[in-house]
């Protein structure tokens, strides 16, 4: 079963997360903030990582900088309401830019092309 870690601070898409990537099939850990996921990254293996930008204290664009120096080679998912952020550099070193929705199908179908479910 692959894991995926999701990282948001809306508690409503979290909860959406876990259960459509559960009936998916997913093992899903929600964390709320970029700390939170840096700690659980260091102690879990992930398959993937679904990472908000905008949130408080540490944005998902740190918190992707730092994610991918401490487990080289993790596909990560920006996944944001945003698409200002698509520009910035920093977003470059995630594997895909998506812009959020409550419909999951075009996520469903991003995470299994990056780990070839």
């Amino acid at each position: 079963m692959h894991k995926i870690l999701v990282v948001d601070d809306e508690p409503n898409m979290l909860e959406l997360y876990l259960k459509e990537l559960g009936e998916e099939g997913y093992e899903v850990k929600t964390v709320c903030c970029g700390e939170e996921a840096l700690k659980v990254a260091q102690t879990e293996k992930f398959d993937l990582v679904i990472l908000d930008i905008k949130m408080d204290k540490m944005d998902g664009l740190s918190t992707l900088s730092e994610l991918k120096k401490l487990k080289k080679g993790i596909p990560v998912i920006l996944n944001s309401a945003y698409t200002t952020y698509k520009s910035d550099f920093h977003s470059w070193l995630a594997d895909s830019y998506m812009v959020k929705s409550s419909n999951l199908s075009e996520l469903k179908n991003k995470i299994g092309d990056l780990i070839k479910v």
